[in-house]
Formats: C-alpha cells, structure tokens, sequence
C-alpha cells in the first residue's frame, strides 16, 4: 500500500535536511497511541531509529534503519527509513523523506513517500485511513519547525 503527503515550507532543502533532528522527530509524533522514543542515531546510511508505541499496558516496538540517504542532482535531498521490527499488524515499512527544492526556488516541499503491508491487502485499505492522518497531522509541524 503507498501514501504520499507533500508539504511546502519556507526553508531551502539543506537547510530542512538539517532540521530532521531528534528534537523535530519527537515534536512530529502523533498524539495516538503514546510514543516513547527509545534510541535515534540520525538520518544517514546505518543509524538506527527505535521507538515504543504504547496503548494502555500494552506497548510495542519499533526499530527502523536508515538504509539510504544523500542528495540528487535536481537539489533534493533524501533519506530512507526501512522496519526492521514492526508491531502488529505491519509486516513492512519502507518511508522515503524527500525534501525536494519547491517550484520557483523559494523554499522546499517535504515530501512522504511511504510503502506499508500487513500481508493482508483488505487489512492494509482499513489501516490506510489513519496512516495518512498520523502523517497529515506532521504539516502544521513542518511549517512551524521550518519557517
């Protein structure tokens, strides 16, 4: 399953890119189910992000790697955060963060681009719905940190 969410904001790409920090990652957490973040190396190829969502007593981990990151000839900037161990009922994340320079020059567009299963299509179409809403609460967010 794919959601992609674009959100324009005043900085230019570098200087966004080097706005994705542990600070900006906790401040991007949406308000349901509770978040702890566990350990957050950074954005570049290797570092480790774990994080534990929690509902009530029960609680759940979350460990992604960053398996790529860099910039393309265009002026974007990218990294990659791939699940390595998903709570149920995800069986695979990969979320691309592309933070492309906006049309015109002035400023930026971050850009979401996340791939998501449960193994389970008919399950995917009923999580999808607040997938996008926890990403869609990041905009007001972006715009704040950014500008």
């Amino acid at each position: 399953m794919h959601l992609l969410l674009r959100f324009p904001v005043a900085q230019p790409p570098a200087a966004v890119l080097a706005g994705f920090t542990r600070e900006l990652f906790v401040a991007l957490a949406p308000p349901f189910p509770k978040f702890h973040l566990i350990r957050y190396d950074g954005n570049n190829t290797g570092d480790t992000v774990i994080i534990e969502l929690q509902v009530g007593p029960k609680r759940w981990r979350w460990t992604s790697l960053i398996t790529d990151n860099g910039a393309l000839p265009d002026g974007t900037h990218y990294f990659v955060d791939e699940g390595k161990i998903l709570p149920a009922p995800l069986r695979q994340w990969r979320h691309r963060h592309l933070i492309e320079p906006a049309p015109g020059g002035r400023g930026s567009v971050i850009v979401e681009d996340i791939h998501f299963s449960t193994g389970r299509r008919w399950l995917d179409w009923l999580i999808r719905p607040a997938l996008w809403a926890q990403f869609k609460l990041r905009g007001p967010v972006y715009r704040r940190w950014f500008r």
